[in-house]
């Protein structure tokens, strides 16, 4: 896993999994503590997640409302598309450039 960027657009790459989880949260956090306004969460790069991995990406979006930030993610894989939408997380998250409510991948 890696991930790069600043308080306010990070990009996570490679693996979000149970075993990266714990790094991932802390850097993310750390990200969306030092700043302000939304916070793009770029997932364009990420190879495969899992559960533990949804549940980060889920922290970050409860943190960043107490925080009074926004988390928009950016360039979510199809697949993770298709798992947003089969939990319909997809109506909680902001997702750009793609789901809508309602919407299915793919169209």
């Amino acid at each position: 896993m890696h991930i790069r960027g600043d308080h306010a657009e990070l990009i996570v790459g490679g693996r979000l999994d149970v075993r990266t989880a714990a790094d991932a949260r802390t850097a993310l956090h750390a990200a969306l503590d030092s700043g302000y306004g939304d916070f793009l969460l770029d997932l364009g790069e990420l190879d495969s997640w899992d559960a533990t991995g949804l549940g980060v990406i889920m922290g970050v979006h409860r943190r960043a409302g107490r925080a009074g930030r926004r988390l928009v993610l950016r360039r979510v894989p199809p697949q993770l598309q298709r798992v947003l939408v089969a939990t319909r997380l997809h109506r909680v998250l902001v997702i750009e450039d793609g789901l809508h409510a309602g919407a299915r991948p793919g169209m």
